[in-house]
């Protein structure tokens, strides 16, 4: 018989159990911190508690039934879906609610600023003749190391010139104050900056221009929402929702709301790309004479 989870019983959500925690991996932290503003104004009496930490602590936390939801970079794997399946009876829920990117980031100062694949598999593995520092948003298992060591190096090792951060915002003061260094980040922390400390560092850092694709030859990008809307920017990920809910709980309704117009308004106003909704331009006439 499966074992029944904690949150698949009669009690449900209530008025007297209105609140739920959400592990949220940290390089999506500024965006989920702005939808959890507008969220809490529109339902008062429903509590969000959003713990920011790496990405493979989220998805322990999910394991061992800390939460009943996560916001990762990528969907459930095969096993682990199949895991869930045999611990709760069911199988959660998840989607992709934007699309996200991880920028490389320099030093205002730096020359180094141009950037080809074959660059970033020799400066995160610590070959060829860059001289530079490299510096990734964690010292554990977060969703960028993840990405990085998947879709760059192929699942190869980092070399050892490449160091973890305390978490972004500890990356973004490093750059900061390296010339020679470079770093590897969620781009929602260079978009949508939340302290004064980020406003300050962001105007010591920069963004660096990379190889881009289906652009043709010599042509290179910065991550935004056109280049990564149009698959030119080659390092993009998605920022995705997993849920264990069975039921139309708190859990689904913070779901909803980051599915439809409100929430989606947000990921765009933090630059990344919605999933859920197209904001399109359309171009109208207007007729004076009537």
């Amino acid at each position: 018989m499966p074992f029944q989870s904690s949150i698949n019983n009669a009690g449900k959500d209530s008025a007297a159990n209105n609140t739920i925690r959400v592990s949220v991996d940290e390089s999506f932290q500024p965006v989920i911190t702005e939808e959890l503003k507008v969220f809490r104004s529109s339902y008062p009496n429903t509590t969000v508690i959003a713990e920011y930490k790496p990405e493979a602590d989220c998805l322990r936390d999910l394991q061992k039934d800390s939460v009943r939801m996560i916001v990762i970079s990528r969907e459930l794997s095969r096993d682990e879906t199949r895991f869930f399946n045999q611990k709760l009876g069911f199988t959660p829920e998840f989607g992709q609610l934007a699309k996200d990117a991880v920028a490389v980031i320099i030093n205002v100062k730096s020359t180094d600023s141009v950037f080809t694949r074959t660059d970033l598999k020799q400066i995160l593995s610590g070959t060829g003749n860059h001289k530079l520092n490299v510096a990734i948003d964690g010292n554990t298992a977060t969703s960028t190391v993840r990405y990085l060591r998947d879709s760059i190096l192929g699942g190869a090792t980092f070399g050892k010139n490449v160091t973890g951060a305390k978490n972004s915002e500890d990356l973004i003061n490093y750059i900061a104050t390296t010339p020679n260094a470079v770093g590897f980040i969620g781009i929602s922390w260079i978009t949508n900056p939340q302290t004064k400390q980020q406003e300050e560092a962001l105007t010591k850092i920069k963004m660096g221009l990379i190889e881009c694709k289906n652009c043709g030859s010599d042509v290179y990008a910065k991550p935004s929402q056109q280049t990564i809307t149009f698959n030119q920017y080659p390092l993009v990920r998605g920022l995705y929702y997993v849920i264990k809910e069975n039921y139309a709980g708190i859990g689904s309704r913070f779901v909803n709301f980051l599915s439809t117009e409100r929430g989606q308004l947000i990921f765009k106003r933090a630059l990344l790309v919605p999933s859920k909704i197209q904001f399109n331009r359309r171009t109208t006439n207007i007729n004076e004479s009537q």
